[in-house]
């Protein structure tokens, strides 16, 4: 997690770089989570940005998020479509991290990309997004197969902010406590150098803006 002191754009709190071992796999959802599918589980959608359902869903906010992954995982669970012991969850910061990076340890899932030349065919940021979310899976897909992890809207992570320890650690969760939580990959609104993988993004749990939303994974339940 987070990058060498010597990296370009760095911010500070991307540093000490962490060697992370994650001990179990996890499945994370290809896209965003749509408004389509959080009308079906919630029976609301909050979004600012309406008119077509396949646009991530936002001006959610954490508890949302995660009011939204427990529902789901109630649901499948009842229709019997989830391995014994698995839930639905926000991904760790570290998961999130790891899958965005989708093997790499460069700048961006991609590559380095110094000048932000090859983010438009990636991202929805502030140089393209026209100012407003767009339907999930247009840009280009990471190596694994995932989708707008870089721009349209950032996305809640489940750690409580943090300073990263530095060293070896396995399967971090943040802080136990704190006042803010993680949010990651940048969104539409945003410069490019606050989608690059390793920036972090923090804010009240409680807070809902337009340029937030998640995406869930299924994972063993803690």
């Amino acid at each position: 997690m987070g990058i060498p002191s010597t990296e370009q754009g760095l911010d500070s709190d991307e540093s000490p770089q962490t060697q992370v071992t994650i001990s179990q796999g996890f499945w994370m959802s290809q896209y965003e989570t749509t408004q389509e599918e959080y009308l079906a589980v919630m029976a609301n959608n909050p979004s600012s940005f309406a008119g077509d359902l396949k646009r991530p869903v936002e001006t959610v906010s954490w508890d949302d998020a995660s009011t939204y992954c427990a529902k789901l995982t109630v649901g499948e669970r009842a229709a019997g479509r989830l391995p014994a012991g698995y839930e639905y969850r926000l991904p760790t910061e570290a998961e999130w991290e790891y899958a965005c990076r989708a093997g790499n340890a460069t700048r961006f899932g991609y590559g380095d990309d110094p000048d932000y030349t090859r983010l438009g065919e990636y991202a929805w940021y502030s140089c393209n997004s026209g100012e407003v979310t767009h339907p999930v899976g247009l840009k280009k897909p990471n190596g694994w197969g995932l989708y707008d992890m870089h721009g349209n809207v950032w996305e809640w992570c489940l750690d409580w902010y943090g300073d990263y320890p530095g060293g070896s650690v396995t399967d971090p969760r943040g802080p136990s406590t704190g006042s803010y939580r993680v949010l990651r990959g940048g969104g539409w609104g945003y410069y490019a150098f606050r989608c690059r993988t390793a920036y972090r993004g923090y804010y009240y749990p409680t807070f809902r803006n337009n340029g937030f939303g998640f995406r869930p994974v299924l994972a063993p339940g803690q």
